[in-house]
């Protein structure tokens, strides 16, 4: 009988976090990534992380974008204040290069292993140092293509 009410305070808890990460989201923040978009999201950058395919934080993201690299730009849609992401949007629309915000800064930190909170990373389909494994490479691009897919559809339906 205890265990019944932990396992729903618990579950309460959860549900309350979630409520409280939606709140603190921007107004600018779309397109906001759904559950499951969030979660594929996530992975890439992950796995992306892995393979040094990544570019944490603005100043790298802005610079890797104007030098012309080409991914999937991924924005936390948490930050305060907004006014230091509010010009990523329009860099990557003028690079043609999707993008979609996620709820969490954190989430985002997590899943491109560093520890403190990141705005936003771009997810590149090639590392710029080295090469990768083929076989690598061709996992890395078929989640990439299947996320940027889903990106493109979420912001196509939005205007």
């Amino acid at each position: 009988m205890g265990s019944d009410s932990e396992a729903e305070k618990a579950q309460q808890k959860e549900k309350e976090k979630e409520r409280k990460k939606l709140l603190a989201i921007a107004p600018i923040a779309k397109p906001l990534a759904g559950k499951k978009l969030c979660k594929r999201t996530l992975k890439l950058v992950r796995r992306a992380a892995e393979h040094k395919c990544l570019k944490r934080g603005v100043k790298e993201v802005v610079k890797s974008i104007r030098r012309g690299h080409k991914g999937l730009c991924v924005i936390a849609g948490n930050i305060s204040p907004i006014d230091v992401i509010t010009h990523v949007p329009i860099l990557c629309e003028e690079a043609e290069i999707p993008y979609v915000y996620v709820p969490s800064k954190e989430d985002l930190a997590n899943a491109g292993a560093t520890k403190r909170p990141t705005c936003c990373v771009l997810v590149l389909t090639k590392p710029t140092k080295g090469e990768l494994v083929p076989e690598e490479e061709d996992k890395l691009k078929v989640d990439y293509k299947q996320v940027a897919a889903d990106v493109s559809e979420l912001a196509s339906s939005l205007f």
